[in-house]
C-alpha cells in the first residue's frame, strides 16, 4: 500500500466516523430534543449538526474547486440567513431559527459527506501540500484545513451528544 493510500484511507475513516456520529445523534433525537436548550444562549443539537455540516460542505467544496450541496438543500431548511451562511458569528436568536428535523439534517449531511469521500478520495501527498490560504502566517495548507474541519466536526458532535443528553435527562425526548 502506498503512502497516498494510507493518506487517502485515513482521512476516509475519519470522515466516516463523523457521518457515522451525525448519523446516531440524527437516528435518535426527536424534534423536541433537537431543538433543546440547556439555557436561553445555548446552541441547540440541530443548529450545531447543521452548522457542522455547512462548515465540512463549504470548506471542502473550497478545497476540491466544486459547488457546496447546500444551494440544493437551502430552500428545505427555510432559514433567514444570508445564503451563504454557516453559523460563524451567529447570535442565540439565529441558533433559535435553525428547526430542521432529523431526516433533514441527515439527508443534508449525506450528501456533503458524499463530496467528502469524493475529495479525500482522489487526495495525494501533493494536494495535501498544497497551500490554500496564504493569508495566515504559516499559510493554509489543505491538510491543515482537513485537521481544522475534522476537528471542528468532532468537537460539535460531542456538543451535541451532550445536548441531547441533557435533553432526555431533562425529559424533553417524548
Amino acid at each position: 500500500m502506498s503512502r497516498d493510500d494510507v493518506l487517502r484511507d485515513l482521512l476516509t475513516d475519519s470522515f466516516t466516523r463523523v457521518h457515522d456520529l451525525v448519523g446516531e445523534l440524527t437516528g435518535s433525537c426527536s424534534d423536541a430534543v433537537l431543538r433543546y436548550r440547556p439555557d436561553p444562549e445555548a446552541n441547540t443539537v440541530a443548529w450545531l449538526l447543521w452548522h457542522l455540516t455547512r462548515v465540512q460542505d463549504d470548506h471542502l467544496a473550497a478545497l476540491a474547486g466544486v459547488e457546496q450541496v447546500w444551494p440544493a438543500w437551502r430552500d428545505r431548511f427555510a432559514l433567514p440567513f444570508d445564503d451563504d451562511a454557516t453559523g460563524y458569528g451567529q447570535r442565540p436568536e439565529d441558533v433559535a431559527q435553525v428547526r430542521a428535523d432529523a431526516a433533514l439534517l441527515a439527508g443534508y449531511h449525506e450528501e456533503v459527506h458524499a463530496l467528502a469521500l469524493r475529495y479525500v478520495g482522489s487526495v495525494d501527498a501533493d494536494e495535501l501540500a498544497r497551500v490554500v490560504d496564504d493569508s495566515w502566517d504559516p499559510p493554509v495548507t489543505a491538510s491543515a484545513r482537513l485537521v481544522s474541519v475534522l476537528g471542528d466536526c468532532l468537537q460539535h458532535l460531542g456538543q451535541a451528544a451532550y445536548v441531547a443528553g441533557l435533553a432526555q435527562r431533562a425529559g424533553r425526548d417524548r
